[in-house]
């Protein structure tokens, strides 16, 4: 294969964005995946609800991500049905950690590469945030998160400024919002749309589903 090609191919990119509040969690992510300099689609959703009480976001090669859902999703269900009740966020996070562990160390001639963010709602009402970077190792984010998408030093550099501890979930879905829209104003890879979760006592709610209207005008 072509070296350049090969590069195009296994270059991905995405924004992804997960904020704190005091009363849940807000997760959000655009619509656009590439190849390299190519849009591959315009229309993916990139923030998942898996069950009824977890959310996963996730960066890198999307046949990964993707994989990575399925797999997580099947091993919370046999988990729940040996234990007789539900993992918690923390559970959920260390079996993607120990999966993005093992196979990145596994021989391949192309490795597993997948960063992912998980949020969710254990069953005392508590919503939690993690942050499994591609490597294998999750941080529980106390403030915000980007995770390693190709938006981050866009999205980072705005919370910084506009995260303030205490904000509600309403604050939170704006910021997310802005957070979005920042970076896909200059990363190539980011783009065509948004979508917003927010996940609380009251359950996983697809508050915001927005998408990029393209308008052709004349210029002067």
């Amino acid at each position: 294969m072509d070296e350049d090609l090969k590069k195009s191919i296994m270059t991905t990119g995405t924004s992804l964005v997960g904020i704190v509040c005091k009363n849940g969690i807000v997760m959000a992510g655009d619509r656009r995946t590439t190849a390299g300099g190519i849009v591959m689609n315009k229309d993916k959703l990139k923030v998942d609800m898996i069950n009824d009480y977890l959310v996963i976001s996730g960066t890198g090669i999307a046949s990964d991500i993707e994989l990575a859902k399925k797999l997580i999703r099947a091993q919370l269900k046999l988990k729940e049905l040996k234990d007789r009740k539900r993992p918690t966020v923390r559970e959920a996070a260390g079996m993607i950690t120990m999966m993005s562990y093992n196979n990145i160390r596994q021989p391949s001639m192309i490795p597993f590469m997948a960063g992912l963010m998980v949020g969710g709602l254990n069953e005392d009402g508590n919503a939690e945030l993690y942050s499994v970077e591609p490597a294998g190792s999750a941080v529980k984010v106390e403030d915000f998160d980007a995770n390693f998408s190709s938006g981050m030093p866009y999205i980072l550099g705005l919370l910084e400024r506009e995260w303030k501890k205490g904000m509600t979930i309403e604050e939170g879905v704006e910021l997310a919002l802005n957070a979005i829209k920042s970076s896909s104003e200059r990363d190539v890879a980011s783009g065509n749309g948004i979508d917003v979760l927010t996940i609380t006592k009251d359950g996983i709610n697809h508050v915001s589903r927005q998408k990029l209207e393209k308008i052709y005008k004349e210029h002067d």
